[in-house]
């Protein structure tokens, strides 16, 4: 674990772990379980997987159905908050929602005193369009006591108007349930291309980024671990993790430097430097600018 000077500390956990799908209560304890070990050394801030509580790989939309929650309510967000409140903690989690007959692949964070927001993943990967709805929440960022918080899921970490966006809107951490599959033409030899995104992103935007992913193989489907943290200069702090096995990335950091070292040198501050004269500053989502 390396450590970062602390003005506005945090540690950070990335729980990479394997959800098996159908299996809801036993992903359920395992996930409490894992929040539990991390919170026990010292963790405040904690994130799973994409679709921790269901797992991914769903054979009908009936399934998927059975599977889904109602936000905040059903099983899953019920023992996260719980958990959250046990431990001081915010937890950003996976899980498949339910709103009336739609689903949706979701991201939530909650916190001590409950649920605090919720992701809706906008850039649906390969046979998620047979069960879920594309997101409708556009790229949220939350503000906590610990920081301000943005989440994305999986596949919308490679459209950088996503990253982009949150960082606009004054994120210092983008946190990302994922369930990365292999990429074809992967070189084993280089880094997961998923782990380049991320860092590039943290790295273009001035953003920390936890990334925490799956492992195992479902339904034929592997997975490729990898989970990581970066800094706000792109460079990994924690991780990758292994690329079969669960495991908990721990790290120390200083989310001010998110905000302050995006003054790169005495000319050069990397959102401030964008050519609005010659695109939208807020790329046409009307959204509200946050702190930069």
């Amino acid at each position: 674990m390396r450590t970062l000077p602390a003005e506005s500390p945090v540690r950070v956990a990335c729980i990479q772990m394997e959800p098996r799908v159908g299996a809801l209560h036993d992903n359920i304890a395992d996930s409490v379980a894992r929040i539990d070990a991390a919170a026990a050394q010292g963790a405040k801030l904690m994130v799973l997987p994409e679709l921790t509580s269901s797992g991914y790989v769903f054979a009908t939309r009936d399934e998927a159905f059975a599977l889904a929650e109602e936000i905040p309510h059903g099983p899953a967000c019920t023992a996260w908050m719980a958990a959250a409140k046990r431990h001081g903690a915010w937890i950003v989690a996976g899980l498949a929602e339910r709103v009336g007959p739609r689903l949706y692949n979701a991201a939530v964070l909650v916190g001590p005193d409950g649920h605090i927001g919720t992701f809706r993943k906008m850039h649906l990967w390969a046979a998620e369009n047979l069960f879920f709805e594309p997101g409708d929440l556009g790229f949220p960022v939350y503000a906590t006591p610990i920081g301000r918080i943005g989440m994305l899921i999986c596949y919308d970490g490679w459209f950088p108007e996503a990253w982009r966006l949150c960082a606009l809107q004054g994120a210092d951490i983008v946190c990302v349930p994922t369930n990365w599959v292999p990429i074809p033409g992967q070189d084993p030899a280089q880094p997961a291309m998923a782990n380049v995104l991320a860092m590039g992103a943290a790295h273009v935007n001035s953003l920390f980024v936890a990334c925490a992913d799956r492992v195992g193989t479902e339904r034929g489907q592997p997975f490729l671990g990898s989970s990581l943290i970066c800094a706000h200069t792109g460079w990994p702090v924690a991780g990758p993790a292994s690329r079969t096995e669960p495991e908990t990335l721990i790290a120390d950091l200083n989310l001010s430097l998110a905000r302050r070292a995006r003054n790169w040198n005495d000319f050069n501050q990397i959102l401030r430097d964008r050519r609005t004269d010659h695109y939208d500053a807020m790329l046409g989502t009307g959204v509200k600018p946050g702190w930069f």
